[in-house]
């Protein structure tokens, strides 16, 4: 059974959120939904998740299940309010445990925060299978981005998430806590050892900061073949140290402060304060 798939770029994050349904049964999942962010006012919203919408009703499908490819750091997840909407299992890797463990402190979690992913209804752990309709998805773990990576395999697709962008735009950063260059590396071999059609599709694109249009759809052979950073021949020593000579003059994600808070609650925002307001906290001089 072949996929239908839809991609909805946001242009603000440069997130590529995915929709991919089964044409028999019109049982679909959502990929890397994204909650509106405006760090001016601090306010959100679900712009970005009204194409989405708007797809699963012209297309009438039912949502059973919202699919975190990891805890982002640069949008912040749409998964809650768009569950509010059409229901769905909100899942991710079984390593977002490792990631809330580092942030809670960080963040000043409130007491009784929960380090073992249960704001989640569902972790995945490697190499799990689960059915969307007719489909048959495979969880493929990716860690080294962060160690909650995953991609989810169906049929001849693969949701790479930040593992691999497209050849052009190379490999994703791996100076977050508990990122490894060298991790990354045997995670993005592993998706290249796929059928050379696979196709791949991307959770960023930025079309290369406007000297291209904006895609996300590539192949296994396509990144094998021309990859910036990690194409045929590339030895582990050569990317590692191209990572981090990359990573190091990387800004930070504008949005990092926010997104952490949020994602790692499974895109519920932090519990309200006596006054009945919701607060971010931003931990001044760490970063």
């Amino acid at each position: 059974m072949t996929p239908a798939i839809a991609g909805f770029h946001d242009g603000p994050t440069g997130t590529i959120s995915y929709v991919v349904a089964d044409p028999r049964t019109r049982i679909a999942a959502v990929v890397d939904p994204v909650l509106d962010y405006d760090a001016r006012s601090a306010r959100t919203g679900t712009r970005a998740l009204e194409p989405v919408l708007r797809h699963l009703e012209r297309e009438r499908l039912a949502v059973a299940w919202i699919l975190e490819t990891h805890l982002h750091a640069d949008h912040l997840s749409g998964a809650q309010a768009l569950k509010a909407r059409v229901g769905g299992k909100v899942a991710i890797g079984a390593g977002v445990t490792t990631v809330q463990a580092r942030f809670a402190p960080l963040f000043g979690a409130e007491p009784g925060f929960a380090t073992d992913g249960r704001q989640f209804d569902h972790l995945f752990v490697d190499d799990e299978t689960f059915a969307v309709g007719d489909l048959a998805f495979r969880v493929l773990p990716t860690p080294g981005h962060t160690p909650a990576c995953v991609a989810y395999h169906v049929a001849d697709a693969v949701f790479a998430g930040d593992t691999i962008f497209m050849p052009d735009a190379g490999t994703a950063r791996c100076d977050f806590p508990d990122g490894d260059a060298a991790t990354l590396y045997r995670s993005i071999a592993r998706v290249l050892a796929l059928p050379p059609a696979t196709r791949l599709f991307v959770c960023h694109d930025y079309g290369l900061d406007g000297k291209r249009a904006v895609q996300w759809e590539t192949t296994v052979a396509a990144e094998r073949a021309g990859n910036i950073h990690v194409k045929d021949g590339t030895s582990e020593v050569a990317f590692v140290a191209l990572r981090r000579a990359r990573d190091a003059t990387l800004a930070l994600p504008t949005l990092i402060l926010p997104s952490v808070q949020v994602n790692m609650r499974a895109g519920h925002l932090p519990p309200a304060a006596a006054d009945g307001r919701v607060y971010l906290q931003i931990p001044l001089d760490t970063f």
